[in-house]
Order: structure tokens, then sequence, then C-alpha cells
């Protein structure tokens, strides 16, 4: 059995395919900032909860196409977020293709962590946006928030789009340790 806690994202998603387990302590990495990106945009806890259990069968359906870039791996999975927003928004409802063509069943949750997804919704994003450096903060609300690209945010910060894209993935990488270290 392999210990993937010290591996980084790039390496779990390459090892996926022929150990299931690496994804799982991906899943457990970015479970938090996903969360936050669809309670900030859904009516309920319970609608975040769905597309986030979307968003990573799509991303485990398709992580052999995964190829590591310059940009984190977190920036690909809130791609994939992204049009899993934009289909439910398009169709009224929660798309479950990925989760039922895998055969995933829907997972129960209590009203406790309904209660935490909410808390991370309302606490996270402007509180933590705060706790960054002001260029990273700008960074990060730019390509998040707005989804502009990195020459658009490279242009409104007065850097090249290689420092906007360092600056975004610092400012994420920060926020994933803060948000964890919220949910503990």
């Amino acid at each position: 059995m392999r210990d993937f806690q010290n591996a980084t994202d790039d390496e779990l998603l390459k090892a996926t395919p022929r150990h299931p387990r690496a994804f799982d302590e991906f899943y457990v990495r970015h479970e938090a900032v996903v969360l936050v990106y669809f309670r900030r945009r859904t009516e309920s806890a319970d609608v975040a909860l769905d597309l986030a259990a979307e968003t990573f069968v799509r991303a485990l359906g398709s992580v052999r196409r995964y190829k590591p870039g310059r940009e984190p791996a977190i920036a690909w999975v809130l791609g994939i977020a992204r049009h899993v927003l934009l289909d439910s928004l398009r169709r009224g409802r929660v798309a479950d293709k990925a989760r039922a063509r895998m055969h995933v069943a829907l997972v129960a949750v209590d009203d406790e962590e309904l209660e935490r997804i909410d808390a991370l919704g309302r606490s996270s994003s402007l509180s933590l946006l705060a706790k960054l450096p002001s260029d990273q903060a700008a960074a990060v609300r730019a390509r998040v928030f707005e989804e502009l690209p990195y020459e658009a945010i490279g242009t409104r910060l007065k850097c090249s789009p290689l420092v906007a894209r360092k600056r975004v993935s610092r400012g994420l990488a920060t926020l994933r340790t803060l948000v964890l270290e919220e949910s503990e």
C-alpha cells in the first residue's frame, strides 16, 4: 500500500489509474475549495455538495486526460467545476450523468455536515482572501470570481501573464491550506 500524503497533486493524478487511493488523497486536499466555490454560487449547501460530488466524479472520469502544466491541478478541477455549474444552470438541476455512469452512489449527509459547508461558504472567500498578500488576492479574485484569462489579469495587475499565473497558483495553494485549517 502506497502513502500518497507527500505526493504532489500532479503525481496523485498520474498515479490514479493504477492506484485509486491516490485520487482519494487529491479529493481530500481539494474538497473544501470546491465546496466553497459552489456554496458561494448556489442557494444551499445541499446543491453545493451535489455539484462538488459531480465535479470530482467527472475529474476522476477524465483523469487519464489530465496533463500537468503551468497551472496547478486545482485550476483544472475548478475548470471542471465551472462546467458542472454552467450545465446545472442551463438544465435547471444538478446533473448526475457522470455519477450514474461510474455507479457512484449519492452521499448522505447530516445537518452538521451541511452547516459546515454553509460555514465554509460564509467565512471563506472574502475573509480568507484578506489573509493573502494583496497581489495574490487580486489575482485569485480576478481568476476565480471574475474568471478572467491570465492575459487580462496581467494587464490589470501590470505584470506578465506568467507572473499573474504564479500569483494565482500561490494564492490558491495558500487558500487551500487556510480552508483546511478552518475546517479542522
